[in-house]
């Protein structure tokens, strides 16, 4: 008998897409009986006013019914479609996933990663994605030109080696290559529909009454709510007829396209460690993830277990794949934290901005101290009457007490007068207004030392560091990838600076308190020349930082990121 050649990635999809029309027919009948429930409950509540034969005359029932089928074959095949064209990019944008860098070095072995076991698999094309997410956790979805994506999130991205890395993207290849993909992205997307609908009510039903307005909505709200809710549970069951048993097929095939099970084992260990938080997460993805994101619970077994956990237990699947190489599932365990260690052991030493200067730093030189005096003509009239000063113009429109009926002096003239009735203070505000710089040769210059900064990399992320006083200009993009990954550790001093701050903000939280209060003037940035503000780094992490709000720059002064990290990396 002639032996049947397996099927190539287009044959799986289109038996795939064949098999995907039972969930049109579920969806038929879903709706069939929801609609059908509810004219049911009209016709008893109508009762009381048409007459019982009229009700239950033959015309009327039939008539009935064809409206029941009518209007669940339009909704079924609107919501089918509404999850086929536009699923997989609904999840891409609620998770926030974004494509990889490649000017940032982890974002870049990710991609060369895929491409990589790409052209091993023999897909024709694979889309990466990232989350910035601290979580580790990764997916696949197939758009709706039946384009595969993988994405991972930046905490996998930090913690993985490039063998762990290669088995994730393997295990997600594998899931593509079975069709798995189709299906599930398919039967997740089914819940958006509701989801969509449960979004386009909650700003009206968040929006502000008068009172006298009188609350109304309540009934329809409730049973969108009660429809997300049963529609959930359903795909979420559907999802589990094969989700538990196809994770560990996925694991069996990505092994013979990483040949590396121990990695894969480690992977998917690390990845339950630290996998929740994955981006405005939804309950119905979890058979989308590599684990799954709510994870509490998911180790147990048993009738319940099997009917609503979507991946099987996790000592399970170590154990099989420990099987593999003969090895008891402990010993993997172990592996694990010893690399952790030897991660940790591994980190480059980072020192302050006072340790550096003790130990030889540069100062700024004679003659770029003398050129910013020189520059230094304006004095500042406070509320007390005195003048403050000297400073330079830049300084003048930056300080705290300054508008433009201030009164204001240039001492190199000796002319008092109200800031606006100097020509070059109206000039240097109007440029700011339209965000440019007061002088173009401080474009790309530290707003502290005003020497030149330097494109360089912190922990793989691409940064403009002054060489000077340290500090650091980072896109407001690339902090979480900073703030996830750890390649630096911290001396002793850095460490005993944060604990000082620490113990200092948790006096008083609510103070906009710089770590070093020399740096706590106002600066213009140094990207696009606008006021960049003092705000908290982030909700979670209230440190103040300088923000600008118009090219989305941090700047961050000596030992700031640092502290950041330590504090961050304490929790």
């Amino acid at each position: 008998m002639k032996k049947r050649l397996p099927l190539n990635f287009y044959e799986v999809q289109r038996k795939q897409k064949r098999k995907s029309f039972f969930l049109l027919l579920f969806l038929f009948l879903f709706y069939f009986l929801a609609i059908g429930l509810i004219s049911l409950v009209c016709i008893v509540s109508f009762g009381l006013i048409l007459s019982k034969e009229t009700l239950l005359s033959g015309v009327f029932l039939r008539k009935l019914l064809v409206f029941d089928v009518a209007l669940s074959i339009i909704i079924a095949s609107f919501h089918y479609l509404d999850a086929r064209k536009f699923g997989a990019s609904f999840i891409l944008k609620r998770l926030d996933a974004q494509l990889p860098d490649l000017s940032d070095r982890y974002h870049k072995r990710f991609a060369n990663t895929v491409d990589e076991i790409r052209i091993a698999s023999g897909l024709p094309k694979v889309i990466p994605y990232v989350i910035p997410s601290y979580a580790i956790n990764s997916m696949a979805v197939i758009s709706a030109d039946d384009t595969p994506n993988v994405i991972v999130t930046e905490g996998l991205l930090a913690e993985f080696t490039r063998d762990e890395l290669q088995a994730v993207i393997s295990h997600e290849l594998a899931h593509i290559l079975r069709g798995d993909t189709f299906y599930i992205t398919l039967v997740c997307s089914l819940a958006n529909f509701f989801e969509k609908i449960r979004q386009a009510i909650e700003p009206e039903s968040h929006a502000p009454r008068h009172p006298s307005q009188a609350e109304g909505g309540g009934v329809p709200h409730l049973l969108i709510y009660i429809a997300v809710f049963f529609s959930n549970m359903i795909m979420r069951l559907l999802s589990t007829l094969i989700s538990r048993q196809r994770e560990i097929l996925a694991d069996a095939a990505a092994v013979e396209l990483s040949r590396n099970p121990k990695a894969l084992a480690r992977a998917i260990y690390k990845a339950h460690l630290k996998n929740s938080f994955v981006g405005d997460f939804n309950v119905t993805y979890s058979p989308l993830f590599i684990v799954p994101p709510e994870s509490v619970g998911s180790d147990s077994e048993g009738f319940f277990a099997n009917l609503f956990n979507t991946h099987p237990p996790l000592m399970k699947r170590i154990r099989l794949l420990a099987s593999m190489l003969r090895i008891r599932p402990a010993r993997i365990i172990q592996e694990v934290w010893e690399i952790q260690k030897k991660r940790e052991q591994a980190r480059t030493l980072v020192s302050s901005l006072e340790e550096a200067i003790q130990t030889g730093g540069s100062a700024v030189s004679s003659a770029e101290e003398k050129v910013r005096q020189e520059e230094k003509v304006w004095a500042l009239r406070d509320q007390q009457g005195k003048w403050q000063g000297p400073h330079s113009l830049e300084e003048l429109l930056l300080a705290r007490s300054f508008y433009p009926y201030v009164l204001v002096k240039n001492m190199q003239e000796g002319i008092e007068a109200r800031a606006k009735e100097f020509p070059q203070i109206r000039e240097a505000m109007l440029r700011i207004g339209k965000k440019k710089f007061l002088d173009p040769a401080k474009q790309n210059k530290c707003p502290r030392c005003q020497i030149t900064l330097v494109d360089s990399y912190y922990e793989g992320v691409p940064v403009k560091i002054c060489s000077q006083c340290g500090g650091k200009l980072v896109s407001s993009t690339f902090k979480e990838r900073i703030i996830t990954r750890k390649e630096v550790k911290f001396s002793e001093y850095l460490m005993n600076k944060a604990h000082d701050f620490k113990q200092q903000f948790m006096e008083n939280p609510a103070l906009m308190r710089k770590i070093s209060l020399q740096t706590s003037e106002r600066i213009l940035c140094p990207g696009c020349g606008s006021r960049m503000l003092l705000r908290p780094y982030s909700l979670h992490y209230i440190i103040p930082v300088d923000k600008c709000f118009s090219c989305q720059k941090i700047w961050f002064d000596a030992d700031e990121l640092e502290v950041l990290q330590i504090l961050i990396e304490g929790r």
